[in-house]
Formats: C-alpha cells, structure tokens, sequence
C-alpha cells in the first residue's frame, strides 16, 4: 500500500485544503478500491490519493468553506442511486484535473466500512491532498494545459515557494477574485466525489503542475422574443440633469446574484449602489454602502463584479463604454468614510408579504436586511428615511411605519422589544424634525412630507392655489412666475393665511392630488431631484405649472363653455380632485363676461355648504390660466431593437443576446393596436413619450406578446378567453349621452362589439357594433362619437394617434358585422339631427340659410349637438329654425371636410368642362372616390338642399340662391370661381341622377 503523507497546519504548501462537502453529495464511504490497474487505466500515470484529516483546520480552509455555504443554494444536488459517467464529470468541469476513476472521502484516517453518508456531520472532516509522486516524474504531457482556471485557486491556498512563478503569478492567484458562481477547485472535487461511486482508496495530488488558466465562461442575458422598432420622441420639457461628479452613475444593468438573474436599474451617488426594478420606483431590490465593497473586477465582454465579503454581484453592461464608465465612478468611491453604527438593531417580522428581517437605525435612515448576515456584510434590501416617515402602533407586539409611498408593517418577538422599537424611531423622527403646528398638521399626510416638485424631505411652503407643499428651492422658482400664478406661503410664517378649511384641504388632498392633475405624466428622465441646480428647478417648475406639459387634462378641456359649465356642477358636491382638474384646464372661477346672469362657481360652492371647495376656488379667484403649450416633440429617430417581457416589464437590447439598454414599464402603455396584414406580422404600442411596432414571424407569437401586455394592462380583470379576437385595447375617457361627467375607462374592440372596463369598479359593459352603428371622428378634440340606438357615446383619448387608430378600427369591426360587404357610409348624427329638423320644421321659413340666427346660441346649440344630437331638444319657431340652419353651416364649415383638398383640383378641372354630359360623368368619379361617409354626408345635403329649392315659391330659396351659399362649404377657396357656382347648382338640380347612378372609376382621375 502507498504510503500517505497527512498535511498539517504548519505546512500548508504542500496540501490543498478541501472543506468537507454536505452528506446529501456524498453517494457513500469506506468502499474497497478497485485494483490499481482499472484505477489508473491504461496508459495513464497513476491517480492521486485523497485523504480526509479530521484535525485540519486552517484559515484558508474556513474561507473555502464559507465561499461553499453561500452559494451552497445554486449547487445540483444528485441522486446517489445513479452515479453519473466519468466523461460528463470532465465535460462538467472543463476538462479539469485528470479525475481517477473512482474517488473517496473518508470521515477519519481509518474509515469505518459499512459508514453511509447520511450518518457524517456537516463538521466531521476535512480534506487534504497529497502527491503520490515527485515533481520529477511527472511529464508535462500528463496534466491538461486548461486544468485549472486562475479562479480555482486562492493565493492563500497554495504556497508561493512550491509553484513556479512563470506558471502562476501573484496576480492569478488573488483571493479577491474568488468567484462563487464559477466551478472552483472545491467545487469540481465536490462534484466529482458527487457523480462516481466512492472506494476505499485514498488518493493524492501532485503537489506542484504546470497549471494554466482555463478561459471564463460568462453568463448571458435571456435571448430577445421579438422585433422592435421605436420612434423615441424627446419631450421638449427640462433637459435632463447630468452630473458633474465622477463618482455618479446610472442605468439598467443585467445583474446576477448567485444564480438569480434580472435587469434592474442600477444608481450609485458616491456613498450607495441602489438597484431598483423599476426607474420610478422609491425603494430599492439592493442597497449597500461603496465601504461594504471588498472587491471590485473587470471583464470582458460587458461583464464586471463586485464582491461584498462572501457575497458577489456579477454586472453585464450594453457596451464597453459603459462598462469602463461604470468601473471608473466604482473605483473613484473607494476611500470613504465608513458607515455610522447603527443605534438600535436587532430582527422583526415584516408582514406584506410576510417574512422575518434584520433592521437598524443608522442615523437618521432605518435599513432593512433579508437576514442579520446580509447586515454583517452591509448588503441591505432597502432604506427608509425617517423625516418622511411617521409610527404608529398597531399592536402589543406590532407598529406600522408610514412613509408617503408605502406603509411597513413590523412585529417583534416580544412587547418589550416592540416599545423599545418605537421609542427609537420615534426620537430619531424628532430629532430629524424641526416643525411648527400647522407644518405638524399637514405633515400627517405622507404625501406632503416630501416637496411636490423635487421631492426633498420636510418642505416648510405651500403653493395656495396649486394646492402643492414644496421646499424653499422651489417655492424660489414659484415665486418668479408670479403671484397670478401660484401664490406662495410659509408653513410657519403666514398663520393668518392658514385657516381651518385650507388646512383641511392640504391634509386630506394635497401633493397627492395636485400631481395626478399637474404631473400627470412626467417623463422619469425629466422628473427632478432635490440636488438640481436652481435653474433646472425653475426650469421644471415652469413646464411644469405655467406651460402645462405634464398636466393631465380635463375631458372637457376643448370648450370653454362645457368647462365652466361642468365646474358649476362640480363645486355643489365634496368632488375637490375633479375641480383641481378642472382649473388645471381653464375653467373660470368668475361669472363670464358674455353671460353676467350666470352664477359664479364660487357662490353655488357656497350655496350647497361646501367649505372645502369655495376656500379652493377662492385662492384660484384671480389667477391666470396656464398657457396650454403642446407637447412638442424633437425629430423621431428610429430605433431597431430586440425586446423581451419580463413579467411587468418590455426590455429591449441593441443584439439578440446582448445586456438590455433599456426598459419600459408597461403599465406606461395607454394603447396596443394590432397592424398585421397579409404574412406581415406586427402590433402596435402606444405609451405618452414612445411608439413601438413589434413584429414577429409567426402570428402565435405576436399573440402571445400582445395577450401578455393586454392582461397587464387590464389589471386581472380579464382571462385569457375573454381576449381572444381583441386586436385593440386602449385607454379613454368615456361621457354617456348629454352628461357631463366622466370616467377613466379601458376599452378593448373585437369584431362587431366593444367591451368597456371600468377598473375603478371592476364592471365590465359589451356594446354591440352593428350596420346601425354611427362613428364620428373630432380629430381636435381627440375624441369619437359612438351612436347606438338607445345611447351615444363620447370617448376621448390621451393622442391623437390613438383616436385615429381607434375610429379606423370601430369602422373595421363594423364592416366585419356585414357579411363582408363594405357598408355604406353614415352621415354625423349632428348634420342628420339639423336636416331633419329644418326638413320636418323649417322648409317654408323666408330666407331659409340666407338669413343668419344668433351667434350666442348657435354656439350652445353645436356644442350640445356634439354631446348629445339626439338628446338636445331643438324648438320650431321660425328664429330657432334658423339658429339650426347656422348651426349646419358652422358644423359642415368647421368639422367636416366633404370635399378633400386633395381632390379639389379634379373638381375645378371638371366644373372647366363645357360638354354638360361629359362634366356629370366626370362628377360621378369623382363622387365614387370619395370616402363612404364623406359620400353618403353630400348625397344626404344635397338630397335636402334639392327638397328646399322645391319651396321656393314660399321661402325664396332657389337652387343657384343655394348654390352660392354653399359653394363655399364644399370648396372653400374655390368658390369665387363661376364654374364651381355652377357645379354646385347641378349638384342641388340634378341630385337623383348624380347619387343614384353608378358608374366605373378603374379610370386614373388625373387623367381628366
């Protein structure tokens, strides 16, 4: 029998320590070893021996075994009963060590046959390794030139004076560089012991080689599902803020911990790295202080890691530039001042979700640890700052800390440890806080604990008007727009000023309130800090509340009228959210100057007793609208990208398999359309900034990309079947009938019906799209009219883009109702209402169209028809007759293009005919060209201009009286032109033969 040689403590060169692996990876111990010829096989050199010695116990050791139980989670554990085969064992490790081909680790130096694995402590043993052989007969034919990587062994591991300085540097054998997630030395001996059946021989190993540096395998980012091209628009609010410290970074990263991976969006501001899920989200995944960093390492292809004691973050970058940026600021951190001790520590239990964590009050920040070893390495999960922060008791054992973005509930182990919890949070609140009654009062509301504009802790101002609590830097940049525009207060300054019911506005409404309305949607790359320079704030401040970027916008803001109207309605119930939105959007607190008799806002408040609502419109009294700047956007750029979902979130990445660049929030998404058409294979998505089109090559997968974001979107109100056939959904504002009141609704189209979800109220209403269903496009306005034959419908949306898609889509999940047969088109409810009228009512009025009506009313009377056509009652008297024929010449004048411009020139080349055959021809063409409800809308005017002349005997309307009055309806700056005079007279005459008869456009109509 060999002789074997044990390592002792003295003597750590010679030996390589080896922890002990758990029993679940030994398959057995003490079994006899095969006979030395099948051990070493043929025209090998014969195969170390391993030896257990229990009484080793060495530094580097402990570090081994440290680095194995961290990442112990992310080991395969294998079956005993089916040993794996030798050559996957070498695939495995990279074609390691020459493995024997039975390996062993007895429990002590005389093992115990028949001693099962189960039966071994986790503490038992050691390993050493020992060579059988001397250096000197080993040829350098009989190791592998890629045996080892430089992370498999630990400087600390090896002694210096037994290896060869040219085979292995100090550099290689760093114990920093110690990488977890790779297979380590320990680790390939693990799993070799692991997948061969164990023998009672011991064996040994070469205690020098020429050992080579195997290359690194990194890990990769989950391949990209589908195609993007987005045409990213820059909003033309506050540039974005830079900074000026080198030790500053930001940006999405892929990150790996262990064996978990996912993209987060990584800051570091010189004392924390902060990764956060989401861009906008206000606590952290991780958090740790730059002094918790033991080691820091670059490499290649985009990757570097940081190492905080046992613990590594592996980071992926999109570029090289990034990485070295990154690596630069990293570097630049070290050197700081250590982080204070905390003041109070200890473990609780964090409900929602429940789990057991480890906190401490630092200074004035109370952090939180998945578990008290996270807290010994400084790896937190998230810190929360107590100047925002109030606590409360919930409980014997339990207490609520409440922040303005999210309320922790925490239970101790006892009723004591719970008090001695409390009275440390609540001295370190005081002491954070230096705070007057009204300042305390309004601070109980979390939202105004944090500046409305920046967020900065304990802002000490209020804006009265906007309703907003912001620190002194802003209430700076709110002053420069003036007094007509927000008016200014201290919390601690002006107490005439702060009366009960202002106060009781701030507390139950607020910051909270004034920015769903004002920063509705603020871009996060435009969103501020309270580290800004004051330029960058007033800057933002402007956009802000003077040009109104990022307000969110009143459904009725596109009148005046309907805007004053529906505040007087308003201001008589506790709706204060709703009129904060209305005043956002115009509405005037005062009487109107055109309409004296009416009763201002502000005394039917009073009148119906609300005190809240009259103290809100009298602060807004006198102040200026804001100036309704549009968004406007810089010069689209195309982007091709590669995108993957990943639950709530779209990641994009510039190549199939590369870092993401950047990521979008679908709960941003307001529309999702689906474009396909032919083997074309691609849907559209809409957010407030972005336009994406995705495309795919087979059609199950654009489905499954756009049933994901749709589910998303609808918030669990929908199952999968319940989509099925969607092709759109989008978000909108939806008003019923002539009401004015609206709701925030999600809509999704199938065809020949419409489904609406009402999340607030988790209802769900179908309307069904049939050939009797009337869609009206006001491209101005952002809206459709839906008309049914029991209820119309106003649905107003966020662009322009998305009503276009949606009233080209209604009309397409109508058509599919009709058997595939193009429906005819429909004329505007509003024109049909007006014909009908003055046909039934008005047809023998005097002057019918030539004479005008009142100009006030005939501005009512269209804005009611927009909302209601067939609910508005219109009189028969002859002067309410003719408030409706000039309410039709206003409505055909300003919303509705009969004739489009492009086609114009074709009608001026025909009226130039001289052959009155040949010119009705022509006009037929040019007729069939037209859109179907541009069509049926000029056959229906004409068809009752033709009913008008014929009473000319009474009202003294004759055809070519009409005809120049409506020449200019149909072709505006044509209509000095004679011929078009003439042209519109044969319309009126001759309107059977010219809109019943049909006739072939194959023809090119630029050839006429």
């Amino acid at each position: 029998m060999k002789n074997i040689t044990k390592m002792s403590v003295s003597d750590p060169p010679v030996l390589i320590p080896v922890p002990k692996p758990r029993s679940r990876y030994l398959l057995r111990a003490g079994v006899a070893q095969p006979p030395s010829a099948q051990r070493d096989g043929v025209g090998q050199m014969p195969l170390p021996d391993v030896q257990v010695d229990a009484q080793m116990n060495s530094e580097v050791e402990t570090y081994i075994k440290d680095e194995v139980r961290v990442d112990d989670s992310s080991n395969q554990s294998y079956s005993s009963s089916e040993p794996h085969d030798l050559q996957a064992v070498k695939t495995n490790c990279s074609e390691s060590l020459p493995w024997p081909a039975s390996l062993t680790i007895s429990p002590s130096s005389d093992p115990v046959p028949g001693r099962t694995a189960d039966s071994m402590s986790s503490d038992d043993s050691s390993v050493t390794l020992n060579s059988s052989k001397s250096q000197d007969d080993l040829s350098k034919d009989d190791l592998n030139k890629d045996d080892l990587s430089k992370d498999d062994l630990s400087k600390d591991d090896l002694n210096n004076d037994e290896l060869n300085k040219d085979d292995l540097s100090k550099d290689d054998l760093n114990k920093d560089d110690l990488n977890s997630d790779n297979a380590s030395f320990t680790d390939q001996l693990r799993n070799a012991q692991t997948e061969l059946g164990a023998s009672e021989g011991v064996h040994q190993v070469p205690k020098s080689h020429n050992l080579q540096i195997k290359t690194e395998r990194f890990k990769k980012p989950r391949a990209a599902t589908i195609r993007v091209s987005r045409k990213k628009q820059t909003l033309s609010g506050p540039r974005q803020r830079t900074s000026e410290c080198a030790v500053t970074q930001s940006g999405w990263l892929e990150v790996w911990k262990g064996r978990k991976h996912i993209v987060l969006w990584t800051t570091l501001d010189g004392q924390l790295m902060s990764l956060w899920k989401k861009r906008t989200d206000k606590f952290t995944e991780y958090v740790f202080h730059v002094t918790s960093i033991t080691n820091i390492r670059k490499q290649d292809q985009g990757h570097f890691s940081i190492s905080l004691q046992k613990k590594q973050f592996e980071f992926m970058a999109y570029s090289d530039a990034v990485q070295e940026s990154w690596l630069v600021s990293l570097y630049a951190t070290r050197g700081r001042e250590p982080v204070t001790t905390p003041k109070k520590h200890g473990p609780l239990i964090m409900k929602d979700p429940r789990k057991k964590v480890y906190t401490a009050i630092c200074g004035y920040t109370l952090w939180i640890y998945s578990s008290k070893e996270d807290f010994n390495i400084g790896l937190g999960m998230m810190f929360v700052s107590m100047n925002i922060a109030s606590v409360k008791s919930t409980g014997r054992r339990s207490f609520t800390l409440i922040t303005p973005y999210r309320n922790f509930n925490f239970s101790a182990d006892s009723a004591k440890e719970a008090t001695m919890w409390l009275e440390n949070l609540n001295d370190v609140i005081r002491s954070a806080l230096c705070y007057s009654e009204v300042a305390h009062r309004l601070w109980s509301s979390p939202c105004n604990k944090v500046c409305a504009d920046c967020g900065a802790a304990n802002p000490e101002w209020a804006s009265v008007n906007l309703l907003v609590v912001i620190c002194e830097a802003c209430a700076g940049a709110h002053r420069s727009m003036s007094s007509n525009r927000s008016k200014v207060r201290g919390l601690k300054l002006d107490n005439k000023v702060w009366t009960e019911p202002l106060i009781q506005l701030f507390m139950l409404y607020g910051n909270k309130a004034a920015n769903s309305v004002w920063g509705h949607n603020i871009p996060p790359a435009e969103q501020i800090g309270p580290d800004v320079s004051p330029d960058q704030k007033a800057e933002f401040i402007l956009a802000k509340y003077r040009k109104g970027l990022y307000r969110k916008a009143h459904p009725l803001a596109a009148s005046q009228k309907l805007l004053n109207q529906r505040l007087r309605e308003v201001v008589c119930g506790p709706d204060v959210e709703e009129t904060l939105s209305l005043l956002c959007s115009g509405a005037r607190v005062s009487s109107s100057a055109t309409d004296p008799e009416l009763q201002s806002a502000i005394s039917v408040a009073e009148t119906s007793g609300q005190a809240l609502q009259t103290e809100l419109l009298r602060h807004n009294e006198f102040v200026d609208p804001p100036d309704f700047e549009e968004t406007k956007h810089s010069e689209e750029q195309m982007e091709e990208l590669h995108g993957k979902l990943d639950e709530e979130r779209f990641l994009f990445s510039q190549e199939n398999e590369s870092a993401a660049c950047d990521v979008l929030d679908l709960t941003e998404v307001i529309s999702v359309f689906d474009c396909s058409a032919g083997q074309t294979h691609e849907f559209e998505v809409l957010t407030l900034t972005d336009r994406l089109t995705c495309s795919a090559d087979e059609r199950n997968a654009l489905l499954g990309h756009m049933l994901h974001i749709m589910k998303i979107l609808l918030a669990g109100a929908v199952v999968d079947d319940d989509l099925l056939g969607v092709f759109a959904v989008s978000r909108a504002c939806l008003r019923e009938g002539a009401a004015l009141q609206c709701a925030e609704v999600w809509c999704t189209l199938q065809a020949g019906e419409m489904t609406i979800h009402t999340k607030q109220h988790g209802s769900r209403d179908t309307v069904i799209l049939g050939a009797q269903t009337r869609c009206h496009l006001q491209r101005s306005e952002k809206s459709i009219l839906l008309e049914f034959a029991e209820r119309t419908l106003h649905m107003q949306f966020d662009l322009e883009i998305s009503c276009v898609r949606w009233y080209e889509l209604v009309k397409r999940a109508v058509s599919s109702t009709t058997d595939g047969r193009q429906r005819a088109g429909s004329v505007p409810c509003a024109v049909d209402r007006c014909i009908s009228h003055i046909t039934q009512h008005g047809l023998k009025v005097e002057g019918l169209y030539r004479r005008c009506g009142i100009a006030p009313q005939i501005s009512k009377m269209v804005d009611a028809l927009r909302v209601s056509p067939r609910g508005i009652v219109l009189e028969t008297d002859e002067y309410s007759i003719l408030d409706v024929s000039g309410a039709l010449k206003q409505i055909l004048r300003q919303e509705i293009e009969l004739i489009p411009n492009t086609q114009k020139p074709h009608w001026l080349k025909a009226a130039a005919l001289s052959d009155e055959t040949l010119r009705r021809q022509t006009c037929l063409k040019l007729l069939n060209q037209l859109p179907p409800d541009n069509h049926a809308t000029l056959a229906a005017l004409c068809g009752h201009l033709h009913m008008v002349q014929m009473h000319s005997h009474v009202n003294r309307m004759t055809a070519h009286n009409l005809a120049v009055i409506f020449v200019v309806t149909l072709f505006q700056e044509f209509a000095m032109n004679t011929g078009m005079v003439q042209l519109t007279r044969e319309l009126i005459m001759h309107h059977m033969q010219i809109f019943t008869d049909h006739v072939e456009t194959d023809g090119d109509i630029t050839a006429l």
